[in-house]
């Protein structure tokens, strides 16, 4: 085989050996295979940590921003995983880098080699083309003979062609990894511009500020209810379940009282965890009788509808003593204005931002809803609002922020059908479904320390978060 022909077969050579490293390794190196970085023989994931969390969000009339957020966990130890992974990536890219300029260098001096025999394999397909045009002037043998290793040398046209476009892609591919070097460098720079005490500090900060801005929040309006979830499956079909929302944020304690009627039996759990584990920490024997489900533990006293009498009495934990009783008057009572399961359920206690509640429906109101704001300490009647909602129609009932919140039934398909603000005086009907998945809710009463709506479903205690609309207090509000 002559010189050109043997430069030109290691010029092949060379491009079969470039093909193939670049169908192996660049895949790989520039990530079109999907290869993630690893240390040694273990992968390493960053697991994504929680953010801020917008526990609810809308905007007010005049256009400002207003919602709710919760604050994750502080926590900073995925800094340094990430670091890690940012140094491994730039490490990759670096090492990439050096094996492109070599395959680069070593190209660009084949590649001008290549550029020379190009030109000078079209020069000789002109020349046999003007001699074909005039074959007179040479033997016709001759001419077979040039002409044979011209036919021979023509395929490599095109894988010339090719080679170019190879060499342009390294050309590329080389820029493309300078530019990303430079990124990862000023990316590597700018997290290492904080040491890990200042970056600390700019998050306690934040968090502050945040849960100043969260101390703002004006009352919500009720505008979604997601669940439920279950706690746990005990008791009969009928009962109360509760935490009180005065209580501070270490105190978790839980109070259950099963059945309706006849019982007189508290349990009291230390802990959400110790009521689904059955790990009972009391026992309380009240002196009367309840009547109903709808029951609350407020401040540390237990308020509840003693058994056939319109008479509210207020138990305290801590002594064992009843504190306070007094008649609710005019309200009715067993069964004469229930909701619309029945069970003694005519009067009902709850507690949300404002204060302490009593929803009950007396004669003087046509059995309507009769809203009354209670002294928690004498149990005295503040103020009374009278509702057209009938009572019998109602399924159950919850306050949030002074407003009163009605279901329109305890069966499958309720939904929160009428609220009515005790600050306005006015109600509105609404349409705010929540899924009863056990099919009978006999109480479900709202949280304002947890923000959660408690409820007995049909021997099943569970839990409905609650979306509630917002308006952040600013500096220049009154």
């Amino acid at each position: 085989m002559s010189p050109p022909l043997l430069k030109l077969g290691a010029v092949l050579s060379t491009m079969a050996m470039i093909s193939n490293w670049m169908s192996q390794t660049l895949p790989s190196l520039v990530g079109l295979n999907a290869t993630r970085i690893t240390t040694s023989d273990t992968l390493t994931q960053i697991s994504p940590k929680e953010g801020w969390q917008v526990y609810s969000s809308a905007q007010d009339p005049d256009g400002r921003c207003i919602c709710t957020v919760v604050a994750p966990e502080q926590s900073l130890c995925s800094r340094d995983a990430k670091s890690r992974q940012l140094r491994q990536l730039l490490e990759k890219v670096q090492n990439m880098s050096q094996s492109i300029e070599v395959l680069n260098l070593r190209t660009q001096r084949d590649f001008q080699y290549v550029l020379k025999m190009e030109t000078q394999m079209k020069g000789l397909k002109a020349k046999f083309r003007q001699i074909e045009d005039d074959r007179k002037t040479l033997m016709t043998k001759h001419f077979q003979e040039l002409k044979e290793k011209m036919d021979e040398l023509l395929p490599l046209i095109p894988v010339l062609e090719q080679y170019k476009t190879d060499a342009k892609l390294i050309t590329q591919f080389k820029e493309e990894i300078r530019n990303l070097s430079t990124v990862l460098t000023g990316i590597q720079e700018e997290i290492g511009a904080y040491d890990y005490d200042e970056l600390h500090q700019r998050v306690v900060n934040l968090e502050t500020r945040l849960r100043d801005c969260m101390k703002k929040l004006t009352c919500g309006k009720l505008m979604k209810i997601t669940g439920p979830i279950t706690v746990k499956i005990s008791g009969t079909r009928f009962g109360a379940w509760m935490t009180d929302p005065l209580a501070s944020e270490k105190n978790n304690r839980v109070w259950y009282m099963d059945s309706y009627t006849n019982n007189k039996i508290v349990r009291e759990y230390k802990s959400i965890a110790d009521f689904v584990s059955g790990a009972e920490s009391r026992t309380y024997n009240l002196p009367f009788k309840w009547a109903g489900t709808n029951h609350v533990v407020y401040n540390g006293s237990l308020y509840f509808n003693k058994y056939q009498s319109n008479i509210i009495i207020k138990y305290s934990f801590d002594t064992g003593r009843v504190l306070a009783q007094r008649s609710l008057e005019y309200a009715g009572f067993h069964n004469v204005y229930p909701y619309t399961w029945g069970g003694f359920s005519d009067i009902d206690l709850m507690a949300d931002e404002i204060g302490l509640w009593a929803v009950y429906a007396t004669n003087q109101n046509a059995g309507n809803i009769v809203i009354s704001q209670l002294n928690q300490d004498t149990l005295e009647v503040l103020k009374s609002w009278s509702t057209g909602y009938p009572k019998r129609s109602a399924g159950e009932s919850f306050m949030i922020c002074g407003t009163l919140y009605v279901t329109n039934s305890h069966l499958t398909g309720a939904k929160v059908y009428y609220s009515y603000s005790t600050k306005t005086s006015t109600y509105e009907y609404t349409d705010i479904p929540f899924h009863n998945q056990y099919f009978h809710i006999s109480m479900l009463d709202y949280n304002a320390r947890d923000r959660a709506l408690y409820a007995w479903n049909n021997g099943h205690q569970v839990l409905f978060n609650v979306t509630l609309f917002h308006v952040i207090k600013t500096e220049d509000d009154t």
